[in-house]
């Protein structure tokens, strides 16, 4: 961790409350003055609500309001960052997609240089129809995200990004938890409804539980004819008690973001240990690719490049092959460096066989066949020649091999004279099976 980026034990921090309307300059205006009397409050992190930039009144008005990271909003609010020397996390920005014609709603963080340091893709998307109360369906407009982006450190403490319906989901906080989150956000624009049977209940719950912080900046008032937000945006501290509410007005509520009352309630209570890993575990989920994820890794001593990764867990990468055998043989490894399988512990053992099934399903769809060959060489009697387990998957085709002429090939694919493949080759494969591992929401690029 840099020295900017060591947490202070305490430091002040800013949620914010106001109703957006499609009009994203008077949205803007109105940020921009809470932002301002929340500096002069003392604070020094800012957190806006899901739909800061605008809430619209149809799907098609939402696409054409829409901006790329680089349009003028995004522009403006990393200006106004590094003007007022802030962090702001910016709750949730409808980023245009062309090709799908509609939006990703983005959590963003910036720093104080007003650099964006992460953006969080909304994974669970708010669909409800009570009758007579509330029907909305965010799927006709927004397009889920494929990855939870790590825990992100920060001055305040490490903060995992979320955002709003991703409240209800238990999982994803302790996923984050376990991943060292201190501060879970839930930017909101929860309707009134929901919001007034379950907001307070759902966020204390999560602090709770998790024995974090909770900053849920939230929408407030009447959107359109159509839509009102609950208010309430609140902090939560580790204990679940409500330290700071902004009720249902307009306006900013500021509160201390204390990390060694965090870590007495965790030593007090130490819930997280207590898990009972032997009967249940919290699957590892893809790391949202390249921003936290190192540029080299070693492979029983081969360095590989983040070129060749195209996917990744806390625990387990998947890479492209230095020499393949047939098209699309590809590697499967634990990050952690062991030799032998039995050196795995559980968790890795579950991780490293749920990527191997996400990956088997995507290489079988992209080379259109229906068999696979899963193979770990474990040991060096049966064929280990890097002293980093590994497992081998390989499409098969029919008639591809003579009978077990496969396993003769694979064992000397790496020991005989074939040539290597050139590094822009591996990295051109890679770029390819990202793409279909993670979906349309990719929005991360490598070099060559």
């Amino acid at each position: 961790m840099t020295a900017e980026l060591e947490p202070t034990k305490k430091s002040l921090v800013a949620v914010l409350q106001f109703t957006a309307t499609a009009d994203k300059a008077r949205n803007l205006q109105q940020c921009g003055d809470l932002i301002l009397a929340a500096k002069q409050l003392g604070a020094k992190m800012v957190f806006l609500p899901e739909g800061f930039d605008y809430v619209s009144e149809t799907s098609e008005q939402s696409m054409q309001l829409s901006e790329s990271l680089t349009g003028p909003t995004i522009t403006a609010y990393r200006n106004m960052a590094k003007e007022h020397s802030l962090w702001l996390s910016l709750g949730g920005f409808h980023l245009k997609d062309e090709k799908e014609k509609r939006t990703h709603n983005s959590h963003i963080l910036l720093n104080s240089s007003g650099d964006i340091v992460a953006n969080y893709r909304k994974t669970h998307l708010f669909a409800v129809n009570i009758p007579g109360k509330v029907t909305l369906d965010e799927n006709a407009f927004c397009i889920p995200g494929s990855a939870i982006s790590l825990p992100v450190p920060t001055p305040f403490g490490k903060i995992a990004l979320m955002c709003c319906y991703d409240l209800r989901f238990s999982e994803l906080a302790s996923i984050l938890t376990r991943q060292g989150a201190e501060i879970l956000t839930y930017p909101s624009a929860f309707t009134s409804t929901t919001g007034v049977a379950h907001w307070e209940i759902l966020l204390r719950a999560r602090a709770i539980e998790n024995q974090c912080y909770v900053v849920a900046a939230a929408q407030c008032g009447s959107h359109n004819s159509k839509r009102t937000s609950f208010g309430h945006a609140m902090i939560v501290d580790p204990w679940g008690a409500v330290i700071a509410n902004c009720l249902e007005e307009s306006g900013v509520a500021v509160a201390e973001i204390d990390l060694e009352k965090l870590l007495q309630v965790r030593l007090n209570m130490p819930v997280q240990s207590h898990r009972r890993h032997d009967l249940y575990r919290l699957n590892a989920a893809p790391v949202a690719l390249p921003d936290f994820t190192a540029e080299t890794h070693n492979f029983g001593g081969h360095i590989i490049s983040r070129n060749e990764i195209f996917y990744e867990t806390r625990l387990t990468l998947a890479l492209v092959n230095l020499k393949p055998i047939v098209p699309g043989h590809s590697l499967v490894i634990p990050k952690r460096c062991v030799q032998k399988f039995v050196d795995l512990t559980e968790e890795e053992v579950a991780d490293l066989f749920h990527v191997v099934q996400k990956v088997e399903a995507m290489l079988e769809q992209r080379y259109q066949v229906n068999s696979s060959m899963l193979t770990i060489q474990d040991g060096v009697d049966a064929g280990q020649t890097v002293k980093h387990l590994h497992v081998h998957l390989v499409p098969r085709r029919p008639n591809d091999f003579a009978k077990d002429e496969v396993y003769r090939e694979l064992d000397r694919h790496d020991k005989d004279n074939r040539k290597a493949r050139l590094p822009e080759d591996m990295a051109a494969e890679a770029r390819e099976y990202r793409k279909l591992m993670y979906g349309d929401a990719l929005h991360w690029t490598f070099d060559c």
